[in-house]
C-alpha cells in the first residue's frame, strides 16, 4: 500500500471510528471472557465443595454443567462479535474504502 493512502486510510474520521469502536468492543468481550473463564477456574480451586454437590441422584456434579456455559458463553459471545463485525464494522470498512478510492 502507498504511503499516501495509508495517510488518506489514516486521517479518515470513519476509520478512527472504526478502530475505537472495535477496540472497545473487543477489549469488553476479553475482559468479560477473562472473568467467566478465570471465575470458574478460581471455583475449581477455592470452593470443590460446591462444584462437586451431585445433581439428583446420578454421579453429575454441579461443575459439569458449569464448564459447559463457559464453552457455551464462549461460543455466544464469539457469535456476538461475528454479528456485530459483518453489520457495523463491515459497512464502515466499505465506507473507508470508498471514501480512499480503494
Amino acid at each position: 500500500m502507498p504511503d499516501k493512502l495509508i495517510e488518506k486510510v489514516r486521517n479518515n474520521e470513519k476509520y478512527k471510528t472504526l478502530k475505537a469502536r472495535r477496540n472497545s468492543f473487543a477489549w469488553a468481550l476479553t475482559i468479560t471472557m477473562l472473568v467467566v473463564y478465570y471465575g470458574y477456574i478460581a471455583l475449581i480451586a477455592f470452593n470443590k465443595p460446591f462444584l462437586s454437590q451431585k445433581l439428583g441422584s446420578g454421579v453429575t456434579t454441579i461443575g459439569i454443567p458449569i464448564g459447559m456455559a463457559v464453552i457455551v458463553f464462549t461460543i455466544l459471545i464469539t457469535g456476538l462479535y461475528v454479528r456485530r463485525a459483518n453489520k457495523e464494522f463491515d459497512a464502515l470498512t466499505r465506507d473507508i474504502l470508498k471514501e480512499t478510492g480503494q
